[in-house]
């Protein structure tokens, strides 16, 4: 305790002597508490300080290997695709950061308030978002007018002298590429074996040992499978999602499923029935287990969070947040920025008919199949796959409504 006290009045003495012969006074708190005027400087110290930390040079940026982007959710800005990271400002700014040898960190803001402000308080290097409207002399605008703060010249300047013309159409132009492309490369199997065995595929033995642990039938649990992979075992995505079950690398490491095992038959719906029980798990407020299994699904192809948030719209509208059919609709809305920006949101803009299609498919093939199994007769024909416009699927109007920039956490961002 004596070594602390003498230590601390060491500290003290030695700032009085260093500031001792400064122009104004000033106060500094001991580690103790107490507060000690000294002599400051022509300009406040801490004001220099805090503006010196308020933002990251590029030598930091690339010390530090991750450079921040700033942007608001959407179809050319940012959104989640099957668990992969699409728009084309995203991608034109993932090739920048590859270009300066770092890793892309993106924090979607709620508005362009608030992107400003955090851009301002040095908790982002750069605003992928048009801003042609922002006229502050604390900021610049370069390339496809991103704006950069005026003080990081160094950053400004690389991305001046890296951006070439024709750059933001032909990422567009690979994004489109990307979506046009199949989802899943697979070989199709038929759709059902055996109506008057009672055999849908040859991985019925598999579906029915692992039903009990997806909370599911077994028989729903063979449709969804078809409409993941058309019982291919071999199935792969473009976004990399794999074998029957198509589950992504990622969620593989979360259900304990080694990667070297994700094509293989039984661990991969092993684990997929992990999952879907997980999903359910989530949804418990949702009382009816029929309509709880469907969010599920939805989850399972669309994720999670963007399910939620469309129950929140639909709560917000008047519809049920328990039903699927209402929640659907706004599934369907989230690719609207009308309702993909609307307060209750958290996750922004989805492409939600895919997912709308991917449960209405999963649902009319589980009925196929019951049929079938039923009446002994095969399925003359497979679910074809469905499409939805947005504007067929307009939501009520209502008049009601419902610190260190390393640590902070990206409230928006799925988890």
């Amino acid at each position: 305790m004596l070594w602390r006290v003498s230590k601390y009045f060491f500290v003290v003495i030695s700032l009085i002597i260093i500031y001792g012969c400064k122009e104004r006074q000033t106060s500094i708190e001991t580690p103790w508490g107490a507060t000690v005027e000294m002599e400051g400087t022509e300009k406040d110290d801490a004001d220099t300080a805090s503006s010196a930390d308020a933002h990251y040079s590029l030598e930091d940026i690339q010390q530090g290997g991750e450079m921040i982007m700033l942007t608001l959710s959407g179809p050319e800005t940012y959104y989640d695709y099957h668990g992969k990271s699409m728009g084309a400002h995203y991608l034109l700014c993932e090739k920048l950061a590859e270009h300066l040898h770092v890793k892309l960190r993106v924090d979607v803001c709620r508005d362009t308030t608030e992107m400003l402000k955090r851009l301002s308080d040095g908790e982002g290097d750069i605003i992928a978002y048009p801003m042609t409207g922002a006229k502050r002399a604390d900021f610049v605008s370069c390339a496809v007018g991103w704006l950069t703060r005026k003080d990081s010249k160094d950053l400004t300047a690389a991305i001046t002298a890296w951006y070439k013309s024709g750059m933001m159409a032909e990422v567009k132009k690979e994004e489109q590429v990307l979506l046009s492309m199949p989802t899943v490369t697979r070989r199709i199997y038929p759709v059902m074996l055996s109506a008057t065995k009672g055999q849908i595929s040859s991985y019925d033995i598999f579906f029915r040992k692992y039903a009990a642990v997806a909370g599911m039938d077994w028989v729903m649990m063979a449709a969804q499978c078809y409409q993941e992979s058309c019982f291919d075992p071999k199935a792969h995505s473009w976004a990399g999602a794999c074998g029957l079950m198509q589950i992504m690398p990622a969620t593989a490491d979360h259900l304990a499923l080694p990667r070297g095992q994700m094509y293989e038959p039984e661990p991969n719906i092993a684990a997929a029935a992990r999952y879907m029980r997980e999903l359910q798990g989530l949804f418990r407020d949702v009382a009816n287990p029929v309509e709880r299994q469907k969010f599920a699904l939805a989850a399972y192809n669309g994720g999670y969070h963007h399910i939620r948030d469309a129950m929140a719209l639909a709560g917000k509208y008047g519809g049920s947040a328990q039903r699927w059919n209402d929640v659907r609709r706004y599934v369907l809305l989230l690719a609207d920025s009308r309702y993909y920006r609307d307060a209750v949101v958290r996750n922004g803009y989805m492409r939600g008919s895919e997912t709308a299609a991917y449960v209405d498919m999963i649902m009319e093939r589980y009925a196929s199949y019951r049929d079938a199994l039923h009446s002994g007769k095969k399925i003359v024909s497979s679910v074809k796959q469905k499409s939805y416009d947005v504007e067929n699927f307009k939501a009520p109007e209502t008049s009601s409504a419902a610190a260190h920039r390393a640590s902070k956490k990206n409230k928006w961002r799925k988890d």
